[in-house]
């Protein structure tokens, strides 16, 4: 017998790698939002968490890990795609040369910065959805996105900010910076939660899925274990 593969899992799987592409590139560029310094990748990345929260939910870490660790192959595959453009010689007609290969010659240490800070920030956000849903007994949704949101986007600034942007950005405004996402990021998990929220319950009345992560190992390269 074949096993069937969940449309909306196979959904928020592209949307997860989606998102994930696009945040690292436009981490590139430092934008200023009143008095606050802000990097562009904050416009999408914490969708890729809110994702994270709904998978976890409603598969199980298992499943979450699968898609995580695809999302940064995805990831990795566009940035050797873009040092092979970079490489090419343009056009002699073409004068955006310096523009492209400024972000994606960047890539490489905004991808390096993003796999080691997302792999501990969004594992460390499944995990604790995971253990919280089990030590409430599938009850609090909303703290668990909540608490787990803050938990993984604390490790995934703390790491993250360092390697992409030490020695580009002043001390005291990089450590500005790192607060500040995490702050953002937190808030727009909470601003989105009413929707995060009937999603989950939606996809778990569709798909008959409400996983709880009983006797599972939490080992992050584990990929095959579904």
């Amino acid at each position: 017998m074949k096993k069937k593969v969940s449309v909306f899992y196979m959904l928020l799987g592209i949307l997860f790698c989606v998102c994930l592409i696009t945040a690292n590139l436009l981490e590139t560029k430092v934008i200023q939002v009143g008095p606050l310094s802000l990097t562009a990748g904050l416009l999408v990345f914490p969708i890729s968490y809110i994702i994270n929260d709904c998978m976890t939910e409603v598969w199980g870490f298992r499943k979450a890990r699968l898609i995580i660790w695809c999302g940064f192959a995805m990831n990795f595959f566009v940035v050797i795609l873009g040092q092979i453009a970079v490489a090419i010689p343009p056009a002699p007609y073409w004068k955006e040369g310096d523009s492209f290969n400024f972000v994606f010659s960047m890539a490489p240490r905004i991808a390096f910065a993003s796999l080691a800070a997302f792999l501990v920030g969004s594992f460390i956000n499944a995990y604790v959805m995971s253990k919280m849903k089990l030590s409430s007994n599938g009850k609090n949704f909303s703290a668990r996105a909540i608490l787990s949101t803050v938990f993984g986007e604390s490790g995934d600034s703390l790491i993250f900010f360092p390697i992409a942007f030490g020695g580009l950005i002043p001390t005291i405004e990089l450590i500005k910076l790192m607060l500040v996402q995490v702050v953002l990021k937190t808030l727009y998990e909470i601003i989105v939660l009413p929707i995060t929220i009937k999603v989950v319950k939606y996809i778990k009345n569709v798909e008959g899925e409400d996983v709880y992560d009983e006797d599972i190992s939490y080992n992050i390269l584990k990929i095959k274990d579904l």
